[in-house]
């Protein structure tokens, strides 16, 4: 049996796994993006993706493009995993398995 993340489960966290996971292989999603996406403020999702990085489920590169400092998310094969088997459990709670 599948078994619900408490990590992922929180909605704002759910929301940027299903963005990130949702995303071609190997795209990296712009932090603004993802804010404007969710809206939610820099702080919120600040935190969100310290939790979920801090867990291994996603990467957070800080660069810098023409001097402007830029972040950028992508999700790690243990995120993809986690997702799946979260997603794999809410379907059998609801009887899709």
């Amino acid at each position: 049996m599948a078994k619900i993340d408490e990590i992922i489960h929180q909605s704002v966290r759910l929301q940027i796994m299903a963005a990130l996971v949702g995303a071609d292989d190997d795209m990296k999603v712009d932090f603004s993006l993802m804010r404007q996406r969710l809206d939610v403020t820099d702080g919120n999702l600040s935190g969100h993706l310290r939790k979920l990085e801090g867990n291994g489920y996603i990467e957070v590169e800080k660069t810098f493009v023409k001097r402007i400092p830029r972040t950028y998310l992508s999700v790690t094969g243990k995120g993809k995993d986690a997702f799946k088997e979260h997603i794999a459990a809410l379907r059998e709670i609801i009887g899709e398995d």
